[in-house]
């Protein structure tokens, strides 16, 4: 009986110890529900923000998984009396949860027909075998194919070609440790800086065009955002692989042999098949959809059309989709959209942004600074220890009702939640690199504050001297 209270005992406290972030959590909503309202901020803005801080403390605290986090927030929404249960639903699923599933689909149909070896060859002869050239294919091709089809997806194919001239350089780890760094940072920031160029790079910028659209600030083409981003990308990929070199700069400078291991590997598999070929024609197709359909069809819809074409023409079965499809990705920004929704309607969204105008204006007079600042530096530096989805669904309502060209707030916002390059847990690509064991944390501060810095440089350089030509 003492051994069995011990047990429990010891339970319960490694429990405790475990979760307390959970039981901070709890103490904190029940103060801050009980907590009068401020006058200028309606009863369920004030409850909705209650769920805004709730979540955010869940999420950096990590103690129990973000799809468990999305649906506590949808349970809330309704617990709260903020919405109807239809209304929560009818929020919660829209054309851009549409978008993002089926993205994610296609990505797993791209990647179960083999084209990521495809790929690797495909970069080696265009790059060669120096050392510098190959992490400039690597930050090039990351950041275009990341503007497409996602960035986790893009470091997820990437990371074993990394691994594979890593290896096939030498088995010593302290021999290859500073180009394992250059290769795998090369993957994870080319796929970072390339997120911003379509919606289809990151779900926040899916989020993004779904509150402007909500909000009836306006509509974004597919077409339009690439006219506005894809220049920073583009601007931004050479300065990437400079910093990188002269950051992680290795004593390798030519691969020779490990380029000859790779092109007998791929070698192996013999040409390209029926299959691998429709594939890429479906996603082409895909891809001109978004360009040219969008605005009549949705981006969502038109994802969905090439993903029943994969189904149809046996590119992919549906229990290969159903396996490796990330679900809870869905959930969570179906439930960022349905919140970041409810502060808008609340007036929360409203509260907030004149409240942190008044804070900024008591600093900085010039309210095109006060907007900037809050929409890309704050932006940025949340980025980092929320995911990038978390932090433009609590701020982009927060932005857009400051007031400005929603579409340039839009924008901002957007891009600057991809400079998520300072922590492990910034983006899905830090921590899929992370999980080669080759980088540690401390390694992610000495490229990515300059990287940081570079890129809200040249974000600021854009939007002032290239965007206003457009409008």
């Amino acid at each position: 009986m003492l051994g069995f209270s011990h047990s429990f005992l010891s339970n319960f406290l490694f429990w405790v110890t475990r979760k307390r972030w959970l039981i901070f959590t709890f103490v904190i909503s029940l103060l801050l529900f009980y907590i009068p309202s401020p006058t200028t901020l309606t009863p369920e803005g004030h409850r909705t923000l209650i769920i805004v801080v709730i979540a955010l403390i869940l999420i950096i605290g990590e103690v129990i998984p973000l799809p468990a986090v999305a649906i506590l927030i949808l349970i809330l929404e309704v617990i709260f009396g903020i919405d109807t249960p239809n209304g929560v639903a009818a929020s919660f699923m829209s054309d851009a949860v549409f978008f993002i599933m089926g993205s994610l689909m296609l990505a797993v149909a791209i990647v179960s027909q083999g084209l990521d070896k495809r790929l690797a060859l495909g970069i080696i002869r265009m790059t060669g075998n120096r050392t510098w050239r190959i992490v400039f294919g690597f930050v090039a091709v990351s950041a275009i194919l990341s503007s497409f089809i996602g960035e986790h997806t893009v470091a997820a194919m990437m990371l074993p070609v990394a691994l594979t001239l890593v290896r096939n350089t030498s088995e010593d780890k302290a021999i290859v440790h500073t180009l394992a760094k250059l290769l795998l940072f090369s993957i994870a920031y080319g796929c970072a800086i390339g997120s911003i160029g379509t919606p289809s790079g990151g779900g926040r910028n899916v989020i993004m065009i779904g509150y402007i659209s909500e909000f009836g600030l306006g509509n974004i083409s597919y077409l339009d955002w690439i006219k506005y981003a894809y220049p920073m990308l583009l601007i931004e990929i050479p300065i990437a692989v400079l910093i990188l070199w002269v950051t992680f700069r290795p004593e390798q400078t030519i691969l020779d042999s490990a380029v000859r291991k790779l092109k007998v590997n791929v070698a192996k598999s013999g040409k390209m098949n029926g299959n691998q070929i429709m594939a890429i024609f479906v996603f082409v197709g895909v891809f001109f959809g978004w360009v040219f359909l969008s605005p009549y069809l949705g981006l969502g819809i038109i994802a969905l059309i090439g993903v029943f074409l994969y189904l149809s023409f046996g590119l992919i079965e549906w229990k290969d989709i159903n396996r490796n499809t990330n679900w809870g990705v869905i959930i969570l920004f179906g439930a960022a959209i349905s919140l970041g929704m409810q502060m808008k309607e609340t007036g929360a969204a409203e509260w907030v942004a004149s409240q942190a105008l008044t804070g900024m204006g008591n600093i900085v007079e010039d309210i095109g600074i006060q907007r900037w600042f809050i929409s890309v530096f704050l932006t940025g530096i949340l980025t980092n220890f929320l995911s990038n989805a978390a932090t433009v669904a609590v701020l982009g309502p927060i932005i857009l009702d400051m007031g400005g060209n929603p579409v340039i707030l839009c924008l901002t916002t957007s891009i600057a939640s991809a400079f998520a390059y300072l922590t492990i847990v910034a983006s899905p690509t830090c921590m899929i690199i992370h999980s080669s064991g080759l980088v540690k944390s401390n390694d992610y501060l000495k490229a990515g504050w300059k990287l940081f810095i570079m890129s809200m440089a040249v974000l600021f350089l854009v939007s002032y001297l290239y965007w206003p030509l457009l409008s």
